[in-house]
C-alpha cells in the first residue's frame, strides 16, 4: 500500500481544492521540487519589504545582499533567476528537473500538447532530453549584445573594460575569462581572443605572423635559400604568374641580378622580419631589378627632381611573397609526407621476413624519396602520393592524430595484387620507374629486352584462380595493373604533363540549347565556336565563362591534337616493347600496346584534361585577380580634391569643406550635410520639394521655401565644393536646381558671399561606395542616430576629402568593401581571394600616402588606414589607435615605441609611414616637433645611425636659410624649425645648392656620397614633408558621368538587346524609356524592315507597349539613345563582332536538325501550350507532362501527379508510375466551366470525367479510381509469377524455364513497355512463346475484351 500511495499524485488544481477545504496533504518531492522557483518567488513576496539596507540585507542562506558592483551587473545584464551563487551548481545536479519544469504562464500548458512517444529497438519508450540551458555562466548573449551595440555603439571598449573587471574580480588564476563572458564570434570579430593578445604582444609585424601560421618558420640557411630563390625565379619567367612573363632571349646577367635581388628579399622578411612597404621604400637599393612593373615598359626608379613621384603598385614584390608563402607550405607538406613514408616503411621492415620483399619495399622507398626530393609542385607531390598509395602494403594501420590517411577502399589493382597478378604484370618487360626514366630520357635505354619464351597466354594460365578462372582474364587483370602503375609513376607523369600542357587544345561548341540561346548579343557568344586554342593562349578571364557556359549551354573538349598523340604514343611503343621479330616476342608487344593504350586513354589523359582545366582556372583567377586589383587602385590612389591655390589665403586650412547632396524620393527626402575640412558633420538639412516640378500654387510656394533653406544654408556654412550623389537621372535636374540657387545667391547677396562662392562648382559623386557605407557597420558606430540617406551623404563628402580613409573604413571586421562591384566578373573569386588583393592594394597605397596620427587622434574616421600600415594589422592597429586617442596627441615618434608600446621590429616598420606634425590638438601647441617626423625619411636616418644623415640635412637647411635671409641666429631648435619651413615654401633654394663645394666647406668630404644621396631625399621631403603621390582628383568627364548615372557603359549599351516601354507615339516615332530611365527614340523607319507599308507608328504601338530592342547610337550630353526594332538589326551585332578579336572562333553551321533539337522544339512546344491552373490539392502540381514523368522517376510504382493538360483548360492529365521507366496517363474530363470566364477556365471543373465514370472533385477521382488501381497494379507486380524487363527478356526466361521443365506448361507476367497500363500473360506449351494482353482497371483485370 505504500509504494501504491507513493506513486499516487494529485493534480495542481485538486491540490488546491484540498487546500480550501483544509485538508492537509503530503505533495510529493517531485511536485516540490517541480514548483521550487515559483514558492520561493512567491515566498519572496508574502515576507513584505525587508527593513534592511541594500548594505545590511540577508537573505535565508545567511549570506550578505548584492554589492554596489553586482546591483550594476544585475540592472546591465540581468538576473532572470535572481539566485545566489551556489544555486547554480544546485542547478546543475537538478537540470533535468528544472527543464521538465520552468514556471511560468507557458509552462502550465507545456504538456496539453503531446508528441509521439519514441521508443527504442526493443519498444521501450525513449524519453528525449531537452536542449541544455546555459547557466553556468550569466553572461551576455550575441543578442543582447547586437541590441547594446544599437542602443549604445561600439562594444569594443566595453569588452576591454569587461575583460579587466573579470580580471578584478576573479583573480589572475581564475578560468573565468572573458571567453565565459561574451559569445566567441563577438570576441572574434573585435580581435579579442587569446590568440589576438598574443600576436598584439609578440614584436614581428601582424600580417607576417598571420602567414607563419601556415607555413610555419622558414628555414634561413644557405642551401634553402638558395633552393627557394631558383624556384621563385622559375616560376616568375616562366609564366606562372601572369604580369612576369618574359620571351625571348634572356640575359645572363640581368637573371643573375634578379636572383640575387630575390635572395636579399627573402632575407629581409625571413630574418630582419621587414614588412613589403618597408623594403620597398627604405631597402629599394638593395632589390632594384624587382620594383620594375613588367607591365609598363616606361617606368624607371630614377629619381628625377623636376617630375613628381607617383604611387607604385609593387606588383612583383607581392608576387615574390605570394610564392614564398607556395614555397613554404610545399615544403611543409613534403616534410610531412617524408616523415610518414619514413615511419610506414620502417614499420614494414620490421614486419616483413622475406628477403625480396624486404629488398623491392626498399627499392620502392628510395623511388619514392628521391622523386618526393625532386617535386617541385603540388601537383609532382600528388603524383609521389598517388604512387605511394598504390604500392604501400594492405591492411589497417593505426595513425597518430594528425598524421595522413592512407585509402581505405579496396581498388581493382589491390585485388589483382592480391591475387599475385603482380608476378605476372612483373613479366611484361620493364617496371613503370624504368619506362618513366627512358622515356623522360632521365636515363639511357637499358639493355635489349628480352621476351619469354612461352606466350603470354600460357604464362597466365600458372596463375588461375577463382577469382581469374581464365588465363584471358589473368592477363586483363595483369595489364591493369601494369596500366596503373605507370599512370601513377612520377616520371611518367611529369613527360605526358610537360607535352600535354604545351601541346593541348580548347574546343567549344553549344549543345542543342545553347545555340538557340547564345545568340550575338549574350555573354557567352565569344566563347560559342572555339576551335583548338592552345591552352597557353587563354591569357585573360575567357576560360572562367567557358567553365560557366558549359554547366548548361556548352559542351568544351580539351584533348591533344592527333599528331601529337600519336607521336607521343609512338615514343612510347619504342621505350616499352622489345625489338623481337618472333611470334611470342609479337604477342607479348601485343600485350605491351594493350596495357600502354589503356594507361593513357583510361588514366593519364583524363587525369591531364582534369589537372588542364584546374591550371586554366588558376591562371584566369590569377589574371581576374590583378584586373580587381588594377580597378581597385584607380579607386583608391586619387588624392583629396584640393583647393585652388588662388583661392586658399595664409590663415585658412588647405582641405576643403564640401557639401554633400543626396537624391531622395521624398521617403527620405533629398538631404544636404555640410562637413568640415576634417571631415565631421557641421549640419544637415532635408529639401524634400527642391525637386517638385508640379505647377501648382502649393507645390511652387513649397519648392521655393526649400531653395531659401539651401541657399541660407549655404551662406552659413561657406562650402567650397558640392558633391551631388549621381545615383539617377533626376541628379541632373537636381544639380541644375543647385546652380541656380548659388546664382541667386551670389546676385542677391554679392556681399555677403566669400569670393570661392562665386565660382562654386558642383561636381558628380559615386555613389557606390557611399551606399556601402551607408549600410555597414561601422557608419552606425561613427554616426548614432542619423539616418542612412545622412550617414550615405557623409560617405559621399567624406569621399571626396580622403578616397583611402573611406575605402579603408569598409575593410573592418565587416569587409564590406567586397561588395563593391569593380569587375564584372568578380563573382568567380572567392571572399578571402578578393581582400588578399584588397589588403596588398591598400597596404602599398596607405605607406606611399602615409598617416597624420595626431589629426586623426582627433578624428576617428582618419584612423582607418592604420591598419594597412607597414608592420600593423588590425589587431596592432586598434592598440595603437586607443593609446593615441587616450594621449590625445604626440610631438616625436620615438613616443611610438616607448609610450605607445610598439615593440621595436614594429616600430622599425612602421615609424617612416606614420607622420607627426602640428595637426589636431597639437596644431595650437607650443611644444618642439621636429620637422623631420614630417618626412618620409626614416628615423635611423637621423637618429638610429648615430644622426649622420640628420646633421647633413640640418646644417644644409640651416645654412640656405641663413644665406637667403642673412641670419645670423645661434639658436639651433629655433633656427632649425624655421629653416625648414623656409625651405618647403622656396624648394628652388634646394635646387641650386652645389652639393661638392657644400661638403668642402663643412670638411665631409669622406661623406660627400652619402650626403648627395640623402639630397634628393630631403628635396623632396623638405620642400612638402609628405608630398603626397596620388594621382589629382579631376572632375568626371561626361561618359563617367553618362556611366554612374544611368549605372550602363556604352558597351554594354550597344552590345545587349533591351526591353523597353513606350512612352507616348508621335507618328513618325515613338518615345521609348529604358529600364535605367535613358530615353529612347524609335522612329519609323527603324521599327520593321518594310517600314514603307506603314503610314506612321499609330498603327503599331501604343502608350505602355514593351519592345525588344537594340541601342543604334547614344546621346550622352542629353542622356539620349536611338533604338531599332528592324529584324535584320536585331539579328546583327556589329558592335560585338567589331570588337570581338578572338582567332580561334570558327562557327559552325549545321544543316540537319538532330534529335536532341528535335525534342527540344516539342518539349517548347508543349510549354507553349501549357496553362497554369489554380487548383489546390496535394496530388496536383503545375508542371509539364514531361516534369510530372521527371518527378515520378525516382518514386515508387503505383505514386501519380495530377497536372494540367496539354489539351486545353477544359482537361486534366493523371500520371501514374506504373513501373520503372513506365508511366501511364489518363486524361480527367472537366464539366461545367463558363469558357467565357477566364477564371472558370483555371478553376477545376464542376465534374470530372475519366472514362465512362463521373466524379465530383480529385478526391472521389483518388478514391474509387486511383486507389482501387493502385491496388491491383501492386498485387499484380508482387505476385509470384511476375517478372521483370522487356518482352524480348521475359521470352528468353521462359525458354530457359521451359528447357528445365520440358514437361509443363511454363507461364508468366509481364509489363507491356509499348501500352503503359497494360500487362502481358506469356506461356509457352511446346517451343514458342504466346502472348495475351491484359489491361489494368480499377474493378480488376480485363483479358480478351
Amino acid at each position: 500500500m505504500d509504494q501504491h500511495r507513493d506513486q499516487f499524485m494529485l493534480d495542481e488544481d485538486d491540490y488546491e481544492l484540498l487546500q480550501e477545504s483544509n485538508i492537509s496533504v503530503n505533495r510529493s518531492k517531485l511536485e516540490s521540487k517541480k514548483f521550487k522557483r515559483l514558492k520561493k518567488a512567491r515566498g519572496d513576496a508574502e515576507e513584505g519589504p525587508s527593513w534592511f539596507t541594500d548594505e545590511e540585507e540577508f537573505d535565508r542562506s545567511g549570506k550578505g545582499g548584492r554589492t554596489a558592483e553586482e546591483k550594476l551587473k544585475r540592472s546591465l545584464f540581468g538576473d532572470d533567476d535572481g539566485q545566489p551563487l551556489e544555486d547554480i551548481a544546485e542547478e546543475d545536479e537538478q537540470l533535468e528537473e528544472e527543464d521538465d519544469a520552468d514556471i511560468g504562464e507557458e509552462d502550465e500548458m507545456a504538456d496539453f500538447i503531446v508528441d509521439e512517444e519514441e521508443v527504442d529497438e526493443h519498444g521501450t519508450p525513449v524519453r528525449r532530453k531537452k536542449p541544455k540551458k546555459n547557466r553556468q555562466h550569466p553572461g551576455i548573449s550575441s543578442s543582447a549584445l547586437q541590441e547594446a551595440h544599437e542602443i549604445f555603439g561600439d562594444v569594443e571598449d566595453l569588452l576591454r573594460l569587461r575583460k579587466i573587471d573579470v580580471r578584478d574580480m576573479f583573480g589572475e588564476t581564475s578560468e573565468r575569462s572573458l571567453e565565459d563572458q561574451f559569445d566567441p564570434s563577438v570576441l572574434s570579430e573585435k580581435y579579442m581572443t587569446k590568440k589576438d593578445d598574443q600576436i598584439r604582444e609578440i614584436d614581428i609585424p601582424e600580417r607576417m605572423q598571420i602567414s607563419k601560421e601556415s607555413t610555419g618558420h622558414p628555414p634561413t640557411d644557405e642551401f634553402s635559400v638558395k633552393m627557394e630563390t631558383e624556384w621563385i625565379y622559375d616560376q616568375l619567367v616562366s609564366g606562372m604568374v601572369p604580369l612576369f612573363n618574359r620571351s625571348g632571349t634572356t640575359n645572363e646577367e640581368v637573371d643573375d641580378e634578379l636572383k640575387r635581388h630575390i635572395a636579399r628579399f627573402l632575407e629581409l622578411i625571413h630574418i630582419q622580419n621587414l614588412d613589403v612597404p618597408f623594403i620597398a621604400m627604405y631597402r629599394k637599393e638593395e632589390i632594384l631589378s624587382l620594383l620594375k612593373d613588367p607591365t609598363d615598359h616606361e617606368s624607371s626608379i630614377e629619381n628625377d627632381m623636376n617630375q613628381k613621384p607617383t604611387l607604385k603598385w609593387h606588383k612583383v614584390l607581392w608576387a615574390i611573397q605570394d610564392l614564398d608563402q607556395k614555397w613554404l607550405l610545399l615544403l611543409k607538406r613534403k616534410n610531412a609526407l617524408q616523415s610518414y613514408y619514413t615511419k610506414q616503411f620502417e614499420e614494414e621492415r620490421r614486419r616483413v621476413y622475406d628477403e625480396t620483399c624486404l629488398r623491392l619495399n626498399e627499392q620502392l622507398f628510395q623511388s619514392i624519396t628521391k622523386s618526393l626530393e625532386a617535386a617541385d609542385s603540388e601537383r609532382e607531390v600528388d603524383d609521389v602520393r598517388s604512387k605511394f598509395n598504390l604500392h604501400s602494403p594492405p591492411g589497417e594501420v593505426v595513425l597518430d592524430e594528425g598524421q595522413f590517411k592512407r585509402p581505405k577502399r579496396k581498388s581493382h589493382y589491390s585485388i589483382c595484387s592480391k591475387a599475385g597478378l603482380w608476378e605476372v604484370a612483373s613479366k611484361f618487360g620493364y617496371s613503370s620507374e624504368q619506362f618513366g626514366l627512358q622515356i623522360s630520357l632521365e636515363k639511357m635505354r637499358m639493355d635489349e629486352l628480352e621476351d619469354a619464351k612461352e606466350t603470354p597466354e600460357e604464362m597466365a594460365s600458372n596463375f588461375t584462380c577463382a577469382m581469374f578462372e581464365i588465363p584471358q582474364a589473368v592477363l586483363k587483370g595483369a595489364r591493369h595493373m601494369a596500366a596503373v602503375e605507370i599512370s601513377c609513376e612520377p616520371c611518367v607523369r611529369r613527360h605526358v604533363r610537360s607535352i600535354f600542357m604545351d601541346n593541348a587544345v580548347v574546343s567549344t561548341s553549344p549543345i542543342p540549347e545553347g545555340n538557340t540561346a547564345i545568340d550575338s548579343f549574350h555573354q557567352f557568344y565569344g566563347v560559342k565556336w572555339l576551335k583548338d586554342k592552345p591552352l597557353n593562349r587563354f591569357e585573360d578571364a575567357q576560360w572562367l565563362l567557358i567553365q560557366k557556359a558549359e554547366e548548361e549551354l556548352l559542351q568544351v573538349t580539351i584533348k591533344l591534337p592527333e599528331v601529337v598523340l600519336d607521336k607521343l604514343i609512338s615514343v612510347s611503343y619504342d621505350y616499352y616493347l622489345s625489338d623481337g621479330v618472333s611470334k611470342s616476342a609479337q604477342l607479348w608487344n601485343e600485350q605491351r600496346k594493350l596495357i600502354l593504350n589503356d594507361a593513357f586513354s583510361n588514366f593519364l589523359l583524363p587525369l591531364m584534361e582534369k589537372e588542364a582545366r584546374s591550371l586554366l582556372t588558376s591562371r584566369a583567377k590569377s589574371w581576374l585577380l590583378l584586373d580587381y586589383g588594377r580597378l581597385l587602385w584607380e579607386k583608391v590612389s586619387v588624392a583629396p580634391y584640393q583647393r585652388k591655390e588662388n583661392d586658399v589665403s595664409s590663415d585658412e586650412e588647405t582641405a576643403p569643406r564640401v557639401m554633400a547632396c543626396c537624391w531622395g524620393p521624398g521617403k527620405p527626402a533629398t538631404t544636404f550635410v555640410m562637413l568640415d575640412s576634417s571631415g565631421e558633420v557641421l549640419d544637415v538639412l532635408h529639401a524634400g520639394s527642391l525637386s517638385i516640378h508640379g505647377q501648382s500654387v502649393n507645390e511652387q510656394q513649397r519648392k521655393r521655401n526649400d531653395q531659401q533653406r539651401v541657399q541660407n544654408f549655404m551662406m552659413d556654412h561657406q562650402p567650397h565644393i558640392v558633391v551631388l550623389g549621381a545615383k539617377n537621372l533626376s541628379c541632373t535636374q537636381l544639380k541644375e536646381d543647385i546652380y541656380e540657387i548659388i546664382f541667386k545667391m551670389v546676385e542677391d547677396n554679392p556681399c555677403d558671399v566669400g569670393h570661392e562662392m562665386d565660382n562654386l562648382n558642383i561636381v558628380f559623386g559615386d555613389e557606390s561606395l557611399p551606399h556601402l557605407y551607408e549600410n555597414s557597420r561601422i557608419s552606425v558606430d561613427q554616426l548614432p542616430s542619423q539616418e542612412g540617406i545622412i550617414r550615405r551623404a557623409v560617405g559621399l563628402g567624406r569621399h571626396l576629402q580622403n578616397p583611402l580613409a573611406m575605402a579603408a573604413t569598409l575593410c573592418g571586421p565587416g569587409k564590406e568593401i567586397l561588395s563593391w562591384k569593380l569587375n564584372p566578373l568578380e563573382n568567380f573569386l572567392t571572399p578571402d581571394e578578393k581582400y588578399g588583393m584588397v589588403e596588398q592594394v591598400m597596404v602599398d597605397v596607405t605607406n606611399q600616402v602615409g598617416l597624420d596620427i595626431n589629426l586623426a587622434a582627433s578624428h576617428e574616421w582618419l584612423f582607418a588606414p592604420l591598419q594597412f600600415i607597414s608592420g600593423l594589422g588590425p589587431r596592432k592597429a586598434a592598440s595603437l589607435q586607443r593609446s593615441l586617442v587616450r594621449a590625445g596627441a604626440i610631438f616625436t615618434r620615438k613616443d611610438l615605441q616607448q609610450s605607445h608600446g610598439l615593440g621595436k621590429k614594429v616600430f622599425i616598420n612602421a615609424v617612416g609611414f606614420l607622420r607627426v606634425r602640428r595637426s589636431g590638438l597639437t596644431s595650437s601647441s607650443s611644444q618642439f616637433i621636429d620637422l623631420l617626423d614630417d618626412t618620409r625619411i626614416h628615423p635611423e636616418s637621423y637618429s638610429l645611425l648615430g644622426r649622420r644623415e640628420y646633421i647633413l640635412a640640418q646644417d644644409l637647411a640651416k645654412d640656405i636659410y641663413r644665406e637667403d635671409r642673412n641670419d645670423d641666429a645661434n639658436d639651433d631648435d629655433d633656427v632649425l624649425e624655421m629653416a625648414i619651413e623656409h625651405v618647403r615654401e622656396k624648394p628652388h633654394l634646394l635646387r641650386a645648392v652645389d652639393v661638392h663645394e657644400h661638403a668642402e666647406q663643412k670638411n665631409h668630404l669622406n661623406k660627400k656620397e652619402t650626403f648627395n644621396d640623402i639630397r634628393l631625399e630631403l628635396m623632396r621631403e623638405l620642400m612638402e614633408g609628405f608630398q603626397d603621390r596620388r594621382r589629382p582628383f579631376v572632375e568626371p568627364s561626361q561618359d563617367e558621368e553618362f556611366d554612374m548615372i544611368t549605372g550602363e557603359t556604352e558597351e554594354k549599351l550597344l552590345s545587349e538587346r533591351r526591353i523597353v516601354q513606350v512612352e507616348k507615339v508621335q507618328g513618325q516615332k515613338a518615345i521609348c524609356v529604358l529600364e535605367s530611365g535613358i530615353a529612347g527614340i524609335l522612329s519609323k523607319e527603324d521599327y520593321m524592315d518594310e517600314w514603307w507599308d506603314m503610314n506612321n507608328l499609330y498603327e503599331k504601338l501604343r502608350k505602355g507597349d514593351f519592345l525588344t530592342c537594340r541601342i543604334k547610337s547614344i546621346q550622352k550630353n542629353s542622356y539620349q539613345v536611338f533604338l531599332t526594332c528592324r529584324e535584320s538589326e536585331m539579328r546583327s551585332n556589329r558592335y560585338r563582332s567589331h570588337r570581338m578579336t578572338e582567332p580561334y572562333y570558327h562557327e559552325e553551321h549545321c544543316t540537319l536538325q538532330t534529335v536532341q533539337e528535335k525534342a527540344r522544339k516539342e518539349k517548347e512546344l508543349a510549354k507553349k501550350h501549357f496553362l497554369p491552373r489554380v487548383i489546390i490539392y496535394p496530388r496536383f502540381q503545375n508542371i509539364t507532362s514531361d516534369a510530372a514523368i521527371e518527378f515520378l522517376s525516382d518514386k515508387d510504382p503505383g505514386e501519380c501527379v495530377i497536372c494540367p493538360s496539354s489539351g486545353g483548360p477544359s482537361f486534366l492529365t493523371l500520371t501514374l508510375k506504373v513501373y520503372d521507366g513506365v508511366y501511364a496517363n489518363k486524361d480527367i474530363v472537366e464539366g461545367g466551366k463558363e469558357h467565357k470566364d477566364i477564371l472558370s477556365l483555371v478553376r477545376i471543373g464542376k465534374t470530372l470525367k475519366i472514362g465512362e465514370d463521373t466524379f465530383e472533385d480529385l478526391d472521389e477521382v483518388m478514391d474509387r479510381y486511383v486507389d482501387p488501381l493502385v491496388a491491383h497494379l501492386k498485387s499484380m507486380l508482387n505476385y509470384r509469377k511476375f517478372r521483370r524487363g522487356t518482352k524480348t527478356e521475359v521470352d528468353e526466361l521462359l525458354r530457359i524455364e521451359k528447357a528445365e521443365n520440358p514437361m509443363r506448361i511454363v507461364y508468366c507476367f509481364g509489363i507491356f513497355h509499348e501500352h503503359p497500363g497494360t500487362f502481358i500473360l506469356t506461356y509457352i506449351r511446346s517451343s514458342n512463346p504466346h502472348h495475351e494482353y491484359i489491361d489494368l482497371y480499377p474493378k480488376g483485370f480485363k483479358f480478351r475484351k
